[in-house]
């Protein structure tokens, strides 16, 4: 059975498709409706979006690369123009179909077309679906630097659908799992007990993905914050943890040869800035995250370079970085503002964990 969570003005739901998206269509007359894809999701997912949604007709598609390497304002002049070349007015449907890039950038350039079109959020990962696509929140890269330009302003409706997830490839599964380990420690004690109790790691393969109940919870943590806070004034700092470390580490590895995935980088964030505040309690976080991802290293040489990157993030006040950490008590945290010194003993740590065998 379908799912839904309400927020002031919109709700998400979570179900088959079939259940959701053509009831939900129908009631809000759309003039015009058409997809953003990238590459991956145009061949994997939208051929199974099509055939659920119910839409009318042919509807358009614009297309765009594939990679947080392209959520920039290049790839938003290829999405701007497609909307150019469709004619797209102010009462048109924009589905953004994909993960958290073609969400963040699908959705600011409806935010931005012609001052606003209403948009959709149809994610297709699992960080998408318990994280990037609720709450609003806008942004594309601008110079190597996460998420610098953006906007807040909420989808119309957003649409999990767990078939999407058969469709991802091991290492992107896992990183979605980051945003449900950081989820369960903020807000949800037994959503983390279940997930120390039943992900297990085997040949690669992440065994207790099998049933939506991990979505749920995390997806009911996001809304829960964001409801309280839309605007990040206070506790929805909260959904930044590891983020700050962990921002600043993608965009470091973005141009080399292995780049992170937004996961990765956020689970040893979050390993490195409970450290900063409470080193036994990122013993046991690490002995968890080390369960579904390997341990990377972080090069001594890239550390000033880090603190730089740190530097920048949108957290920051008065040039001091700020990062907020889970407290003793749910829905509570403690805001840091550590020295260069300190971040470089908590990559010092980091680096000196041993993964589990």
């Amino acid at each position: 059975m379908p799912q839904h969570f309400h927020l002031n003005d919109y709700t998400i739901y979570t179900g088959d498709l079939r259940d959701t998206f053509p009831d939900w269509l129908r009631e809000r007359g759309y003039v015009q409706v058409i997809l953003v894809t990238d590459k991956n999701t145009h061949r994997h997912c939208l051929p199974v979006f099509l055939e659920k949604a119910g839409l009318p007709g042919t509807i358009p598609v614009i297309e765009i690369p594939a990679g947080e390497q392209h959520k920039n304002l290049d790839t938003c002049g290829l999405i701007w123009q497609g909307m150019l070349d469709i004619r797209l007015d102010r009462k048109a449907l924009v589905v953004n179909l994909g993960g958290g890039v073609i969400g963040d950038m699908g959705g600011f350039c409806a935010a931005t077309w012609k001052r606003g079109v209403d948009y959709v959020q149809a994610p297709t990962t699992l960080l998408a679906m318990t994280d990037a696509a609720i709450g609003g929140k806008l942004a594309i890269d601008f110079q190597g630097i996460k998420n610098t330009i953006g906007v807040f302003r909420n989808p119309a409706a957003v649409f999990v659908d767990p078939v999407f997830l058969q469709t991802l490839e091991k290492r992107e599964l896992r990183s979605g799992l980051a945003e449900v380990l950081k989820h369960a420690l903020i807000g949800d004690p037994e959503l983390w007990r279940l997930c120390t109790a039943g992900f297990q790691v085997h040949g690669g393969s992440i065994h207790g993905l099998g049933s939506p109940w991990y979505l749920e919870a995390s997806i009911a943590v996001k809304t829960r914050i964001v409801q309280e806070d839309p605007y990040e004034k206070g506790l929805r700092a909260l959904l930044n943890y590891g983020h700050t470390v962990g921002h600043a580490l993608e965009s470091y590895f973005l141009e080399s040869a292995e780049p992170l995935t937004h996961g990765e980088a956020v689970a040893i964030g979050m390993i490195c800035e409970t450290w900063l505040d409470a080193p036994e309690k990122a013993i046991g976080i690490a002995e968890m995250i080390f369960r579904v991802f390997s341990h990377r290293r972080i090069p001594e040489s890239a550390f000033p370079e880090l603190w730089n990157l740190m530097l920048q993030d949108k957290k920051n006040t008065a040039g001091q970085i700020r990062m907020a950490v889970p407290g003793e008590a749910s829905f509570t945290m403690s805001i840091l503002e550590p020295t260069p010194e300190k971040i470089k003993d908590s990559f010092l740590f980091y680096n000196s964990l041993t993964p589990n065998p």
